[in-house]
């Protein structure tokens, strides 16, 4: 492996604005772009086909220009083209990890910044994407949480992440051919950006549908994860809405441990997200729920925690990821040695549980887990220029 340094590349440095009295089609459900062309004066008994060509233009084949769709009247397109817009988050620079992994920062409505992943790997390709500005949750070990929440990001803001890795890997098919599933470089996606998904849940459910959409972007729902840190009255609303797989970042085996590492612990305590996850409407063999545990040195990697960590998910089809620490300037903890994860690893496999170690990706460009934060939303822009241009943050 190469020693240079990761390759920063600055893509674009000014925010383009949004258009006043336009409507963005990016985001939008299948149901909400059938309205939105009704009101723009599209007859009621076109609307539906008209806004399935469109969708088609938009997600299957990566389109954003109207006068491209060529399936749609000229003049029909010049109307569209006046009331409507599709416009993405848009790259602020392209950071790539020794080990090829792919950081963006991304730059949403506002100015507001966040960091989206892609993990490269044989015959497939992950991406990890944010659903919030910052984050609520101020997990202890996690570089996201030392940043507050700003807002919440909005449905095209989400699979708009997707949509803009698609264009660098140039991933959208070419005219006249269809996507080869088969050797995609975007395979996969996890919501384990920054925030909490389950605390902007309409957002994502709409985002992860149109991701899902078999006419569009095409993603399996069993190809997304979905991580929440324990938003125990919203679990069972995800397998009902969304119907991905479901991540939980669990990381202690006593609640005096998770509170400190995971304060929503406080609220939903271990037994409480347990007794929910029990009964998650999905949970199969075939679809276990995964089991997010962070190695700290010291605080939750002594055999002990392996041993009550298994009694304690005993019954739940499952399987656990170690996490070795992805450290960060100033943080409290150090990573647990590679001998005691391993000892931890084994006592959990020989209790009938898969316990992959999750190997670092992209650790030279902050960009592993737990790693991401948009630093230079407070250094480009302060608080009050950002509520100034956009209002009050979401209420979470």
């Amino acid at each position: 492996m190469s020693n240079t340094a990761p390759i920063v590349q600055d893509v674009m440095t000014i925010p383009r604005k949004p258009v006043d009295g336009m409507t963005n089609i990016a985001g939008l459900t299948r149901d909400q772009l059938r309205d939105a062309l009704i009101a723009a004066g599209t007859p009621e008994k076109q609307a539906k086909m008209r806004a399935g060509q469109i969708w088609q233009w938009v997600y299957n084949k990566g389109v954003r220009d109207f006068a491209i769709m060529t399936n749609l009247a000229k003049s029909y397109r010049e109307d569209l083209a006046r009331q409507f817009i599709i416009e993405i988050p848009e790259v602020v620079s392209r950071q790539i990890s020794e080990d090829g992994t792919r950081k963006y920062l991304v730059r949403i409505v506002g100015g507001h910044e966040v960091e989206t992943v892609y993990i490269p790997e044989e015959n497939r390709g992950t991406l990890c994407i944010s659903s919030q500005v910052g984050c609520t949750l101020t997990c202890s070990f996690c570089h996201t949480g030392t940043q507050k929440l700003v807002r919440n990001l909005t449905a095209g803001e989400i699979v708009g992440q997707i949509m803009l890795v698609r264009d660098d890997l140039n991933e959208w098919p070419e005219p006249g051919k269809s996507p080869n599933n088969e050797t995609r470089l975007l395979s996969n996606v996890v919501l384990m950006g920054m925030g909490e998904p389950l605390y902007n849940f309409d957002a994502v459910r709409d985002a992860m549908k149109i991701a899902m959409d078999p006419e569009g972007l095409s993603l399996s729902r069993r190809r997304i994860t979905l991580s929440t840190s324990g938003v125990v009255p919203q679990i069972a609303k995800t397998a009902d809405e969304i119907g991905c797989l479901l991540a939980v970042s669990f990381h202690a085996t006593t609640d005096d441990v998770r509170d400190q590492l995971v304060p929503i612990n406080k609220k939903w305590n271990i037994a409480t997200l347990l007794e929910e996850l029990r009964a998650y409407p999905r949970l199969s063999n075939s679809e276990r729920i995964t089991f997010e545990y962070v190695m700290l040195a010291g605080i939750n990697d002594s055999d002990e925690d392996a041993h009550r960590l298994v009694q304690l998910i005993r019954g739940i089809p499952a399987k656990i990821n170690l996490i070795p620490f992805n450290e960060w300037p100033g943080a409290p903890y150090k990573r647990s040695s590679n001998n005691r994860i391993r000892a931890f690893s084994d006592i959990v496999h020989d209790a009938g549980y898969a316990s992959p170690v999750r190997k670092p990706r992209g650790e030279d460009i902050m960009a592993a887990c737990g790693q991401l934060k948009s630093a230079t939303e407070r250094a480009r822009k302060s608080r009050a220029r950002i509520t100034d241009e956009t209002g009050p943050a979401d209420a979470v």
